[in-house]
């Protein structure tokens, strides 16, 4: 049965640095003002919290921000992404391929909807979708490419979209292409577009520890579909009368602050960009370590900064190395993220004995350190220094120095 091989680091002992952060951009008295001119307007019980105004405004405002038609608010990202799957339409054997290495969030809501998860490989280098092995995984039955943006760094989604029109479903036509973008906020694809511009929808998450975030929970859905902003409006909101639908609608204190969280995003994801272009400046000469590709123009946002230890590190050396940052220098690091079907039993039970060996090889080499914006220079050093330290401590109790 899996395990959770993201507890790896399970020394007890007090940290200076968590292993992930809690919050992942941050607040700034313009949200408080929001906030607090909020509440004044809903203190009277003719008024509540009900605010469509405010709501609509920041739909309005992400949209233009992702070069959208629409954009559609929702309590979370994982509902949204499960509100579209669903307007899918998914019938017992439809396939959607998606990514191995992944977030459980991602996989779920397939499978809830009635799809059959068809897992493929990982990118060596950027840990994305790969292109290349996505393509044989293709059958009469594939409805949909669900490609992640994984911990920021944005993939390119021209090779999905080719692949998809080149093999139509025989009733459905082409395959859709989701994103599952929850981690790439603000973020910029290789094709020069917003995240957010491209693919059938884009589905994005402000929990507490995303880019940008609305009182820790909140999601946004973009198309260019008129039908599927239609019918995704409805989901949310009961079926507006008419149809199937549920509450999944956010509020306006929440619309409120994550209008303003929007409009500082590019600051904070500068501040990240430059933070993650800072740490792998500083590790650039440590050797035990391949460290995640350098990209500009807002391809890569630093959700995490991976680090991945040698081959033959795999497993016990990398996860040495995260105790011993968190039990002699109080710096905490995650494993963000094994592959699905190894850390979640409903996953593993419903892949049907599904295997992504390069995915298993990469997790096993996979470990991501602390990193916030907010961490200031010094600490950063010290952090840098403690992973030098570290790694030097493993590679020689490996045998590798």
């Amino acid at each position: 049965m899996p395990t959770d091989p993201t507890t790896v680091p399970r020394c007890k002992a007090p940290r200076r640095w968590p292993d992930e952060p809690a919050q992942g951009g941050w607040y700034t008295d313009a949200e408080d003002a929001a906030m607090r001119e909020v509440m004044d307007d809903s203190l009277s019980w003719r008024t509540g919290w009900r605010g469509t105004e405010r709501i609509t405004s920041f739909e309005d405002a992400f949209a233009a921000k992702a070069d959208s038609r629409y954009a559609i608010a929702f309590n979370g990202g994982g509902p949204a992404l499960e509100m579209v799957l669903h307007c899918l339409g998914l019938q017992p054997g439809d396939e959607v391929i998606s990514c191995g290495l992944n977030f459980v969030g991602t996989h779920l809501p397939v499978l809830h909807q009635g799809g059959t998860l068809v897992l493929a490989e990982p990118d060596p280098l950027t840990l994305n979708l790969d292109p290349v092995d996505v393509e044989p995984r293709f059958t009469t039955r594939t409805r949909a490419i669900l490609v992640t943006h994984w911990n920021g760094l944005v993939a390119d989604l021209r090779p999905f979209l080719r692949l998809a029109a080149c093999h139509p479903h025989p009733r459905h036509g082409p395959p859709v292409v989701i994103v599952d973008a929850a981690r790439a906020c603000g973020g910029t694809t290789p094709a020069g577009h917003p995240v957010g511009a491209e693919g059938w929808a884009t589905v994005f998450s402000f929990e507490t520890k995303k880019l940008m975030t609305t009182h820790g929970q909140g999601g946004m859905v973009t198309t260019q579909d008129d039908a599927l902003a239609s019918q995704l409006r409805r989901l949310r909101t009961y079926g507006l009368s008419r149809h199937w639908g549920t509450n999944q609608q956010l509020n306006k204190a929440q619309a409120a602050v994550g209008a303003v969280q929007l409009s500082r995003l590019d600051e904070m994801n500068a501040a990240r960009v430059a933070r993650g272009h800072q740490r792998t400046r500083l590790l650039e000469d440590v050797p035990y370590l391949t460290l995640p590709p350098t990209l500009t123009g807002g391809q890569h946002l630093y959700y995490r900064h991976n680090l991945l230890v040698p081959e033959s590190w795999a497993g016990a050396g990398r996860d040495a190395l995260m105790e011993t940052l968190a039990e002699r220098y109080g710096l905490g690091s995650i494993i963000n993220d094994p592959p699905t079907y190894t850390s979640h039993d409903y996953i593993h039970a419903r892949t049907h004995g599904q295997a992504c060996p390069r995915a298993e090889q990469l997790a096993a080499r996979l470990l991501c350190p602390c990193l916030h914006p907010l961490i200031s220079d010094a600490e950063e050093q010290e952090i840098c220094d403690a992973i030098r330290e570290a790694a030097e401590q493993v590679a020689r109790a490996f045998g590798t120095v």
